[in-house]
């Protein structure tokens, strides 16, 4: 500590601005953030290579930040012949901004209502054509039944099928020209009138139809471990089966993938090696930018419905350790390089003014990150740096400062946590201090107690160390 001048650091974290631009947050990896920002221009793919903890998930978040918005909502709707076939709907942002534009219905009194069409809305009397309100089935005026309120088999014969409709269909006549227009009571008793033009946009935004990836939507989806279905979509199970009366139909059964989730996005997969065969099927997608939704379980209701072509257009960030190169798939790799780049991540960057400025901020970023701890003062600041020097060179044997940044924020946090017990209004050297000593792992807490893992092992059965020495 006594290294660094406390003249130069500023007397707490809580005087540092914080970047509003994700990639500004991103210390120490000046080539991958240069990198990022080209591959997200020129959508390319990123392999991400380093230990945990030097910043690669948020390097793929600050390249997604850098993505316009999606543009294209996907929805799959009924099929009426073919229910087990829904039919995919792809919409542009163009397209749905101009449906919200469209002619929509109006509101008409009830004496411009024609006759015949106020007669079956329960408005208006057959016999004597006075208005009433549609809740009332018997006239006020004349007292005849207005509508039938009983239903029987032969209410067609003697009462002339007077049934109460909630809406009409008519046919009038425009500019010389006949239209079908609909005259519609709701809920409230109101009427509303439809034009042609309008009453298309009604059909058309009454059509069965569920939206499976949305216009609004985030362009990062992480796929970090997940599972088969999970990546790439799957059907719902329905144990009627998709009963027309009882069942729930298949088209409402459609769950995307991540894959689908991130079209026109970043889809960041952490220990891309970890995922094993599912490679194959990202591969895929990339190849194609589209890949089927299917049901994947051969015991579902759900197997034998398939939405055919649905778009995943993403951009591929994956991660791995240098050690697990080997375990991703070839062609997969492949597909990077030939329409992307290779990343291997910093693991200590350079101790200097600008450096120690930039450190400050990732300290302080992380108090505001977590919300519920202290700001840090000057001298706890000076000594987090120090911790970071040593951890460069204990870890990988370097002068400067380490970028295995995980590890660091959790001794932070650790350290905020000794102040709000302690009410201390910043955080401070012996809060750090605490907390590097309870950071330490299981492995580190039995050398220190054991002076071996073989010791620790050795006491929970009653044995004896290699030395002879008893250790119970």
């Amino acid at each position: 500590m006594d290294d660094l001048p406390l003249s130069d650091l500023p007397d707490s974290t809580k005087e540092i601005r914080i970047p509003i631009n994700p990639v500004d947050t991103v210390i120490g990896q000046d080539e991958a953030v240069s990198i990022a920002r080209i591959a997200a221009v020129q959508r390319r793919n990123l392999l991400l290579v380093g230990p945990p903890g030097v910043g690669k998930s948020l390097i793929a978040q600050a390249m997604a930040s850098l993505l316009p918005r999606p543009m294209q909502e996907i929805s799959v709707l009924d099929n009426i012949e073919n229910p087990e076939k829904p039919i995919l709907e792809i919409r542009t942002k163009i397209e749905i901004e101009a449906e919200r534009k469209m002619p929509k219905g109006v509101m008409v009194k009830h004496p411009e209502v024609p006759v015949f069409v106020a007669e079956r809305l329960g408005f208006r009397c057959r016999r004597c054509s006075a208005l009433s309100k549609p809740q009332l089935s018997i006239c006020g005026e004349c007292g005849a039944d207005k509508y039938k309120t009983n239903s029987t088999p032969f209410d067609d014969i003697f009462l002339g099928g007077n049934n109460l409709e909630d809406r009409v269909y008519a046919i009038r006549v425009k500019d010389g020209k006949e239209e079908r227009v609909l005259y519609e009571r709701n809920g409230k008793g109101d009427v509303v009138f439809y034009d042609e033009k309008a009453l298309k946009t009604k059909e058309y935004a009454n059509i069965s139809r569920k939206v499976i990836v949305p216009l609004i939507r985030n362009n990062f989806v992480q796929a970090t471990g997940a599972s088969e279905t999970e990546l790439l979509g799957d059907v719902k199970h329905d144990p009627y089966g998709g009963h027309p009366e009882v069942g729930i139909r298949p088209y409402k059964r459609i769950l995307p993938g991540a894959i689908h989730e991130a079209h026109e996005g970043v889809l960041f997969v952490d220990e891309i090696s970890s995922i094993g065969r599912l490679q194959r099927f990202i591969f895929t997608a990339m190849q194609e930018k589209k890949f089927p939704i299917t049901g994947r379980n051969p015991t579902s209701s759900g197997a034998a419905v398939r939405v055919e072509a649905v778009p995943c257009d993403f951009i591929l960030v994956g991660a791995l350790n240098f050690g697990d190169m080997d375990m991703i798939l070839p062609p997969l790799r492949s597909r990077i390089l030939g329409n992307g780049y290779e990343v291997l991540l910093n693991t200590v960057m350079q101790e200097n003014p600008k450096n120690i400025k930039r450190y400050v901020q990732f300290i302080a970023q992380e108090i505001v990150k977590d919300g519920r701890i202290p700001h840090a003062g000057k001298a706890a600041i000076a000594k987090i740096i120090e911790e970071a020097r040593r951890r460069a060179k204990i870890y990988d044997g370097k002068e400067g400062l380490t970028l295995r940044l995980r590890n660091l924020s959790g001794i932070i946090k650790l350290a905020g946590d000794s102040a709000i017990l302690e009410e201390s209004g910043f955080i401070e050297v012996k809060h750090i201090e605490t907390a590097i000593e309870k950071a330490k792992t299981i492995e580190q807490q039995a050398q220190g107690r054991y002076g071996s893992l073989w010791r620790t092992s050795a006491s929970d059965y009653g044995v004896k160390a290699p030395s002879g020495d008893s250790i119970i």
